[in-house]
């Protein structure tokens, strides 16, 4: 059976529970990342005589495999390793790692046991037949990876890693597309681990032609990795200062230029000016001027835009400061604008990196049109993230709102808008997004009259107007006007939403978003699925028409709604589509046994155990199975359940009752025996009471119900497990596709258009009972009842013979 992303994943993490301990996550990811690269081109290559990376005689992951258990494992790894580097030229890049450091892996014993444990992990997972075309499972592993690493990294270790979702974002704005030919080149002066240049090729329908450079030796072999994981062999990674000794030069002795760039140098670099004198760079890139000399961050812009053709085009992640500090920087950015340089600026939310946790922006270069820009597009994209651990992180449906609203120069309240040149000027060429974007929510003012007088302000009644829109009657049933400009509630504050849920327009609202799914979901053809299909591209081609097909829908955001497929197709149905696309619809009627290791617990939780055999259900859960062909058998089981919590009720109910201080059975049994079955049945054979007996045979009696309940439901729940078991083989490819399509994914995601559904309904609820509950009393009626209150004290305390 094809290998899952989720499966792999967890296994790449497992061998980082391995080395966890003695190192560091900066460090262990070495071991982990080298691990991966031998497996996966071993798998890939041992076999091809033509093969990109040549596996020489005895250096391939079977030899390390043969290892487990050697004295010698961690010295005979680094020499397979380093065989395989040899002939490959990869020295420096994949034998980074020592497998035979003493400090970091253990001594002796333990350094065998924890290796030949990584080997295991590693020896289980076929990576020969695991990419479908168009998915890169080992290039998104390898994400997953170098994310979890960042993550645990820290600050100070995390800067080789760019988020993803950043990245794709760099990757979208430069104009790289399906027309893109794949000998266009794409540039990246600080590449790190490479993941920015693999993303804006994976946006090239063939690739594009990959330069990149990078200052730090361990991150620089990581880039190269990263690019043979990815399928990118002859992608071309430099080491060095980019700055001090760009690599990337033409014949000439210039600077090579390139069709894209994109780049998230490291922030305010204080020694940029080591090894250089800006006023004599023999490249000429600060001819618009030199940045300051303990603050770097225009120094890459410009060597960028000196690497770019005419024609070219680039993105560069910069912190906020480059948009509005003076001095140097306020000279360089004022002659960049003028020349027309700046295509957009995109502001983004803090806590994105892991180098830093203040916010940056996407600074966005395209010298083709530089002559012909009146205008810079600006976008202010700082609220939309949620909390992911200690980070903030961009969900599917920021990045594609941000790509949309750019690419298609949309203005969106709060969110974006073209900025004149001339506009800009006046400014004195800051470009701090604030000063051109409001971005703040709108003040919920109070209004005075309304809380000395009572009603509503009807100008917080007329700020709902895009639900009325939608719902015309609904403002009528909700208000009523006391006087001009103020209204009163019709409905009490407790029954607002029961009222809002029944009202016909909602209903019919609802009806109306669900024929739009179920169209939707029908024209998917997700039934067609095939084997070679691409799972990468399927998604992109659903989303898409989710995205078209609730375009014009009043009250509910396509990108929320996307933003359900999207999380649902990375909790569950990628891993079906590419069970899918490796296997067809028959992999539906395969249960793979779950088998644990020699002293290692079962990691996976079985979906049903047979004769103490453990099966896992990778595409069809038993629970869609029962509810489509055994819901009577199911109903018989739950039968007996409710039988068997009612025969414990009543066991406790009874127990609670009799076993007081003064109770029939805690005067039968010693104080030191707890009440049980088997110190009842004990004491029952020797009692004389009469009623002692009684209350002993009834605690029996409750007993036994229980035990006769308990192994009913135990017998009808395996007869039933079984039926499901033996049903999985008898399936056919017609059920397999209803069970899949319509019971597990359509079922899910309508429940969940549904529940975002009913939240537009509470979000208006919850602002109608804000605002009846903040003027329900006016301040007459609080005077009021204020003084009845004083009165009423003033009676006690004389009644008390205390005088106010």
């Amino acid at each position: 059976m094809a290998l899952k992303k989720t499966e792999l994943y967890s296994s790449l993490w497992a061998s980082c529970d391995e080395l966890r301990g003695g190192m560091d996550a900066s460090q262990y990811k070495d071991y982990v990342l080298t691990f991966l690269f031998m497996k996966y081109v071993s798998d890939k290559y041992q076999d091809d005589p033509y093969g990109m990376i040549e596996i020489p005689a005895g250096a391939s992951f079977d030899n390390m495999v043969a290892l487990k258990g050697d004295k010698e494992i961690g010295e005979k790894i680094n020499k397979i390793i380093g065989a395989l580097a040899e002939v490959n030229d990869l020295k420096g890049v994949i034998d980074v790692a020592d497998f035979n450091d003493e400090d970091r892996l253990g001594k002796g014993k333990e350094m065998v046991d924890r290796l030949s444990k990584l080997i295991g992990i590693f020896e289980g997972l076929d990576l020969s037949s695991n990419r479908a075309d168009g998915d890169d499972l080992l290039g998104d592993a390898y994400e997953y990876l170098m994310r979890h690493f960042a993550t645990e990294s820290g600050k100070s270790k995390g800067q080789f890693y760019t988020p993803a979702e950043v990245s794709r974002i760099l990757a979208k704005v430069i104009g790289i597309n399906a027309n893109t030919q794949r000998d266009a080149t794409v540039y990246d002066p600080t590449c790190g681990s490479g993941s920015l240049l693999l993303k804006a090729s994976d946006e090239a329908p063939r690739g594009l032609s990959i330069y990149g450079q990078e200052m730090d030796n361990a991150t620089s072999a990581l880039a190269r990795m990263n690019m043979i994981l990815h399928n990118n062999e002859t992608a071309k990674i430099w080491k060095g200062n980019t700055i001090a000794d760009p690599q990337w030069k033409d014949d000439n002795g210039k600077l090579k230029t390139f069709d894209f760039a994109v780049a998230n140098p490291p922030f305010s670099n204080k020694n940029w000016t080591s090894g250089i004198n800006p006023d004599e760079d023999p490249f000429e890139r600060f001819v618009w001027g030199v940045p300051p000399e303990k603050n770097g961050d225009y120094t890459f812009l410009l060597h960028i835009l000196k690497s770019l053709k005419s024609t070219g085009k680039g993105a560069v992640i910069l912190p906020h400061g480059v948009l509005f500090r003076g001095n140097a920087e306020s000279r360089i950015r004022e002659n960049l604008i003028k020349q027309g340089y700046i295509k957009g600026i995109i502001g983004l939310p803090a806590n994105l990196f892991y180098g830093t946790g203040i916010p940056a922006c996407i600074i966005v270069i395209d010298k083709e049109q530089a002559q012909h820009r009146t205008g810079i597009f600006m976008i202010d994209a700082s609220k939309g993230f949620i909390k992911d651990g200690n980070k903030n992180r961009l969900r599917e449906q920021d990045i594609h709102k941000i790509v949309d609203v750019f690419t298609k120069q949309l203005e969106v309240d709060r969110f974006s808008r073209m900025v004149t040149l001339a506009e800009i000027a006046a400014n004195e060429y800051n470009l701090n997004i604030p000063r051109y974007i409001d971005a703040s929510e709108p003040e919920d003012l109070h209004d005075l009259t309304a809380h000395l007088q009572g009603g509503i302000p009807e100008r917080d009644i007329d700020a709902l107007s895009t639900y009325w829109k939608v719902f015309p009657t609904m403002r009528s049933t909700l208000f009523a006007s006391v006087r001009p400009g103020y209204s009163k509630a019709l409905v009490e504050a407790g029954k607002i939403k029961s009222t809002l849920i029944e009202f016909p327009e909602f209903q019919t609202f609802a009806q109306s978003v669900n024929a739009t799914f179920t169209t939707w979901f029908y024209q998917a053809s997700l039934k067609e699925i095939a084997i070679g299909d691409q799972p990468k591209a399927l998604i992109h081609e659903i989303a898409e028409s989710l995205l078209t097909a609730y375009a014009n829908t009043e009250l509910l955001n396509q990108y929320d709604v996307y933003q359900i497929l999207m999380d649902y197709w990375q909790e569950t149905m990628q891993d079906d589509v590419y069970l899918l696309s490796q296997e067809g619809w028959n992999v539906g009627k395969t249960l793979r046994v779950l088998v644990a290791e020699k002293g290692e617990k079962q990691k996976e939780t079985p979906d049903l155990v047979i004769d103490k055999t453990k099966f896992k259900a990778d595409l069809i859960p038993p629970v869609l199975m029962v509810a489509r062909f055994f819901a009577k058998e199911q109903k018989a089981v739950d039968d007996l359940q409710a039988a068997f919590d009612n025969a414990t009720q009543a066991l406790e109910s009874y127990l609670e009752e009799n076993s007081g201080e003064e109770g029939l059975l805690n005067e039968a049994l010693n104080d030191k025996d707890k009440v049980t079955k088997t110190t009842v049945t004990a004491r029952l054979k020797v009692a004389t009471d009469k009623d002692e007996k009684a209350a002993l045979k009834q605690a029996k009696a409750l007993f036994d119900a229980e035990a006769d309940s308990k192994k009913a439901v135990k017998e009808a729940q395996e007869a039933l497990d079984r039926l499901v078991f033996e049903r999985y083989a008898k399936l056919t490819e017609d059920e397999i596709k209803t069970l899949v399509v319509e019971d597990k994914w359509q079922a899910t995601l309508s429940a969940q258009v549904q529940a975002e559904v009913e939240r537009i309904i509470q979000q208006l609820a919850n602002r109608v009972k804000e605002l009846e509950e903040r003027y329900a009393e006016p301040l007459s009626v609080i005077t009021q009842s204020v003084a009845t209150l004083s009165d009423k004290v003033a009676v006690h305390l004389k009644a008390m013979g205390l005088e106010v």
